[in-house]
């Protein structure tokens, strides 16, 4: 990644409207303290990504339940393109209510369907990719933070690839061999990575199975 690929910058008309909302109102942006974790009774965990001497850098804060794993809040700072809040702020709406495993599988097509205005019309240019890798590499860096905390029973990470018609060998690993509450929990994960967001583009609803 050149640095001149990552201080170009880019047009609003080529952002979504629902991207450009978000840069230009973030809910998100600001910081956790030790004393407002400990408050909380979470752990603090903080993950960066990129250099302010190179034009961009990033910074996420999680509160993270360490009884589950759970990101109960989410918050960033980030110095750079303008890309780099709205990417950052669409993570920290996709991570809340999510444990760390599951943000840190978290894809740039997720994140840029997040915020299509169209289905078929991606959200992001796609020169703006590198920049959406500096968060991913934020998460990577809070996911390695937070591995010694467990994760509710019920959780299994689901192995089913990202784009929707792809189909794993054999099916599902050890499918017959789980419990319930697990095959709910990997139709949750399938639903909320690759239906939800769809149903959500067209103006639609859901409500969780559990």
């Amino acid at each position: 990644m050149s640095l001149a690929t990552l201080i170009t910058p880019f047009p609003w008309s080529r952002y979504s409207k629902k991207l450009a909302a978000k840069i230009e109102q973030p809910r998100s942006v600001g910081f956790f303290t030790q004393e407002e974790s400990d408050a909380r009774c979470m752990r603090l965990v903080i993950g960066t990504e990129g250099m302010i001497e190179d034009g961009n850098f990033i910074r996420l804060y999680w509160l993270v339940d360490t009884d589950d794993g759970i990101i109960v809040d989410a918050k960033f700072q980030v110095y750079g393109q303008s890309v780099l809040i709205g990417a950052a702020e669409v993570v920290c709406e996709l991570i809340v209510g999510k444990n760390y495993d599951q943000a840190r599988r978290i894809s740039s097509e997720l994140i840029d369907r997040h915020v299509r205005d169209k289905a078929e019309i991606p959200a992001f240019p796609k020169e703006t990719f590198p920049h959406i890798n500096l968060v991913l590499s934020a998460i990577e860096d809070a996911y390695e933070k937070c591995v010694d905390i467990p994760v509710a029973d019920n959780y299994v990470a689901s192995p089913v690839p990202s784009e929707i018609g792809e189909v794993i060998e054999g099916g599902y690993p050890g499918w017959k061999e789980l419990t319930l509450k697990k095959k709910m929990a990997v139709i949750e994960e399938i639903l909320d990575r690759d239906i939800r967001p769809y149903i959500a583009l067209d103006g639609g609803g859901w409500k969780s199975l559990t």
